[in-house]
């Protein structure tokens, strides 16, 4: 492109590019701050415009300083036409601020050193597979269509903050980053994305960051995350996801931090973190989730859940965890566990290995004596009935001491019952004295004997009431024996 070919401000901005230095057409008057914002450069007059061919000839043969860097680097103008840099190499830094693009940018397979697309407005952006020799910045910038970086290499970090994306007429994500490769972080806090941002298959060697983020899919997929490896954190504090938080098959060695955070997708799910393996899991001081919370075979070093934020439906098959915190009663996690579409013993004996290894065997066997109660109720009648009278009498063995308690009534009842009428002896020659106290031990007892059992033989009711206490000792003896045996076992 031929010098005198250019505007004014192209002249400028060629000149400058040699040396790398900066050109700024804002105002330096603070009172006129509503001029420069570029959401409204489609104004601009060619005081401020530069035409994209420009910008791709200055990137790719433009003019050069002895001793200097050369660089992009350009604040405030409308660029009109659309900035092609299509599988070109571009070795120079490109510094794009506060600008306004006519069309999105297209940098498809491009090479570049340094890409900074700060606080501009751009209808969108065309970037797969583009490679980036250190960061890229979109901070603060405004889109109005799909920002495209699936597949994207950047060695640094790539930042989102507080960045909108706006494409109410497009149909698919909104945000693609699915199969991009960071060298450090997505730092995306404040994000604001009103369509689905998909994360499919990335790969971030440093941390996710999500706080504050507002993204919103009503009905649909907000953030779409499968299989993505984070080599630190995923922290979405305070962030208000509209739409289902799909991380089925992450990878995430760190913190999947969800606190202060509101999910909503009523009616479906609205986190889904299946299959996944992630160090610490904080789902914690925010609204109750509305929607599903799925969590199955999911391998979850620590998860930091309260139960105020469990939803009514959560779906825990599989799940495995090594620590459960904050320490609860085992009153107020049971309800968890019975919020499911079936009974599933795996996620009681999950809860019970959580609270032995912090030494808490009393709500251990609570949650022990909850899954009895709920297999009772998958059982056949005669199998609840059943369950009910081990309930009712020993707490399926987990209350020993009331077995004992219902030995010792028994034991009242026979002590009376034969101290008032004395059962005749069967040879009263050879026979000891009667005594209705051990002659009672003798019935329930199954191993003890007195001598009192053999010696006497009641009839009629009285014959049927040992009966009835035989058959109910060695039942509560054996119960009592299961359960002293159980407890010395855990220790």
């Amino acid at each position: 492109m031929e010098i005198n070919d250019l505007t004014p401000a192209e002249s400028r901005l060629w000149r400058a590019f040699a040396s790398g230095t900066d050109v700024d057409f804002r105002t330096a008057d603070s009172s006129a701050a509503d001029l420069d914002d570029p959401a409204g450069g489609g104004t601009w007059g060619p005081e401020r415009s530069v035409r994209a061919s420009v910008l791709r000839s200055l990137l790719l043969d433009g003019p050069r300083e002895e001793g200097r860097v050369a660089a992009l680097s350009l604040a405030g103008a409308r660029v009109t036409g659309r900035l092609d840099l299509q599988y070109a190499t571009v070795d120079h830094p490109v510094r794009l601020r506060h600008c306004h693009f006519d069309e999105a940018p297209r940098f498809y397979g491009a090479r570049l050193r340094e890409l900074n697309l700060s606080e501009s407005v751009l209808p969108g952006l065309i970037s797969h597979a583009v490679r980036v020799e250190g960061v890229l910045r979109l901070t603060r910038a405004r889109f109005g269509g799909m920002v495209r970086l699936a597949g994207a290499e950047v060695t640094g970090s790539l930042y989102l903050e507080s960045t909108r994306i706006e494409a109410p007429d497009t149909e698919g994500p909104v945000l693609q980053l699915n199969q991009a490769v960071l060298g450090a972080d997505l730092w995306a806090p404040g994000l604001r994305a009103g369509g689905e941002v998909r994360l499919t298959g990335a790969r971030v060697t440093g941390t996710v960051n999500l706080n504050d983020a507002v993204l919103t899919r009503p009905g649909g997929t907000a953030v779409h995350a499968e299989t993505l490896a984070a080599e630190a954190d995923v922290l979405m504090r305070r962030a208000d996801v509209r739409g289902r938080l799909e991380l089925r098959g992450a990878r995430i060695p760190g913190r999947l931090d969800l606190s202060h955070a509101r999910l909503d997708n009523a009616g479906d799910t609205a986190l889904r973190a299946s299959s996944c393996v992630i160090g610490e899991l904080w789902l914690r001081e925010g609204p109750v989730v509305r929607g599903a919370l799925n969590l199955r075979r999911a391998q979850v070093d620590v998860l930091f859940l309260q139960p105020e934020v469990v939803p009514d439906w959560v779906q825990l098959n599989d799940l495995t965890y090594t620590s459960l915190i904050p320490h609860e009663p085992a009153e107020r996690r049971l309800p968890m566990l019975e919020k499911g579409d079936s009974y599933l013993p795996f996620t009681y004996e999950q809860l019970t290995a959580a609270y032995r290894r912090i030494g808490d065997d009393d709500a251990a066997r609570l949650v022990q004596l909850a899954k009895q109660r709920r297999r009772r109720r998958t059982l056949p009648w005669y199998g609840r009935l059943w369950g009910h009278l081990q309930d009712i009498a020993v707490g399926y063995g987990f209350r020993p001491l009331r077995a004992g308690g219902w030995l010792l009534s028994l034991l009242a009842v026979g002590s009376v019952a034969y101290g008032l009428h004395h059962p005749p002896p069967l040879k009263p020659a050879e026979a000891p004295g009667f005594n209705p106290v051990f002659y009672t031990l003798d019935l329930l007892l199954p191993v003890i004997s007195f001598g009192q059992e053999n010696a006497f033989a009641p009839k009629g009711g009285y014959q049927t009431l040992s009966y009835v206490l035989i058959i109910t000792g060695w039942i509560l003896a054996t119960t009592v024996i299961t359960g002293l045996t159980r407890t010395v076992s855990r220790q």
